[in-house]
């Protein structure tokens, strides 16, 4: 793991996504973080130690899920499809495929394997599964505050991590798509899905892949804006949290009430002409009971001690 020494960033954007807005000032205390996210064989190593099984390898149950057809019941987990052409981008549905089968072990369905692919990020892990691998490292996901300072490495201010060019001289900087979103990928950096961790340029706290290759799971519940805080109207809020539990439900899905919390750091899926989420203020909303394979996690410990 890395140590961050902690201070003060600007935390959100105003230009961007309603949902990251207000820009504002941060205070965050010292962190370990994981430099990767945490890979397939790191994975494989904690299920082995502990015979954990995936929210994605269990059957969802027809009382959490009112009115859910019967034949969905299996499991499943969601598995990104390159369609056949252009399709309308306000339905997701079209590039998305609730694929029986699907897990971490087989990340395109039950004919695939992560053969080939330990270096790669884990994928279809919910909530439940990556606070598992937390416990057994001892460690802790990061806030959504952690998560973007560390993303920033040391800068603030600019379009992205690395400064105002998403291809700075032509340099892929991170795993993210390129040419027209969901149906033509140029794979001008070589990759249509995940790719190695450490493949491309860490940032200035020396950390991979904060941005792109997989949406990270933070330890915050999600709410539609960034909030003050309220003990210290004033002043940078210190280490500061998300909304409640309660807030962070899908208001257009009120008959399913499943919290959710942020995620960050944009995937492999984020293109220019969709999905500009692959900036450190970029965050999206994740029903906790729910796998794709574009999502991860890394881990955090903030105690003083050594990483362990």
């Amino acid at each position: 793991m890395i140590r961050l020494p902690g201070g003060r960033f600007r935390m959100g954007s105003d230009v961007h996504y309603r949902e990251e807005a207000p820009a504002h000032e941060v205070v965050v205390s010292g962190f370990w973080i994981d430099p990767t996210p945490v890979t397939n064989a790191q994975f494989a190593a904690f299920v082995a130690a502990t015979g954990h099984v995936t929210v994605a390898e269990v059957a969802p149950k027809a009382e959490d899920y009112p009115g859910a057809l019967p034949d969905m019941l299996h499991a499943a987990s969601l598995v990104f499809m390159p369609t056949a052409g252009p399709v309308r981008l306000d339905d997701w549905s079209q590039w998305w495929s609730w694929t029986f089968g699907a897990s971490w072990r087989h990340p395109l369905g039950p004919d695939s394997s992560i053969e080939g692919l330990m270096d790669h990020p884990v994928v279809h892990v919910a909530l439940a599964d990556v606070e598992a691998y937390c416990a057994w490292a001892g460690k802790d996901l990061p806030t959504e505050a952690e998560w973007e300072y560390a993303a920033w490495g040391g800068m603030s201010g600019h379009e992205f991590a690395w400064g105002n060019a998403l291809e700075p001289d032509g340099r892929h900087m991170a795993n993210v798509w390129q040419g027209e979103f969901p149906h033509q990928n140029s794979l001008a950096d070589g990759y249509l899905r995940t790719s190695p961790v450490g493949h491309y340029p860490p940032n200035g706290f020396g950390l991979y892949d904060m941005i792109g290759n997989v949406w990270e799971w933070t330890a915050d519940w999600y709410s539609a804006r960034h909030a003050a805080d309220p003990k210290r109207p004033c002043c940078a809020p210190e280490n500061p949290r998300g909304g409640p539990k309660e807030a962070s439900l899908d208001p257009t899905q009120p008959e399913i009430p499943i919290p959710r919390r942020v995620l960050k750091g944009g995937s492999h899926l984020c293109a220019p002409s969709y999905c500009r989420r692959y900036r450190p203020a970029a965050r999206h909303a994740q029903a906790i009971d729910s796998a794709a394979s574009h999502i991860g996690f890394r881990c955090v410990r903030r105690d003083d001690g050594p990483p362990g």
